[in-house]
């Protein structure tokens, strides 16, 4: 099993190459000081179709880091890497629209 840490944007950054861009080369170097921390992955959305009816959901970005359970979750949220992370976002390019956090426990189904 592992933990973690969804960071969501539901919405359009102001440059969207921009903002990836510095997620990837900037940001991401902050998460990854993260004590404990096994590894972060970006999921961003591409063109589908699916012939069943379903909403369509308006993420620009789902940041997703893992950790081996909750407790060092726990650790790394309190900690300084965590903490410069916070101040970090601060410099990231606009971002118009929500930021949520989720943590969640994976479970394999198959």
């Amino acid at each position: 099993m592992s933990v973690s840490y969804f960071v969501r944007y539901q919405g359009k950054p102001a440059d969207p190459r921009a903002f990836l861009d510095y997620y990837r080369r900037t940001h991401a170097r902050f998460m990854q000081a993260f004590p404990g921390v096994r590894g972060a992955i970006l999921h961003h959305p591409v063109s589908w179709n699916d012939p069943v009816a379903v909403k369509p959901d308006l993420r620009y970005l789902l940041a997703q880091v893992v950790f081996d359970d909750a407790a060092a979750l726990n650790a790394a949220l309190q900690s300084e890497a965590r903490m410069r992370s916070r101040e970090d976002f601060k410099n990231m390019p606009p971002f118009i629209g929500e930021v949520t956090h989720q943590a969640c426990e994976a479970e394999v189904l198959f």
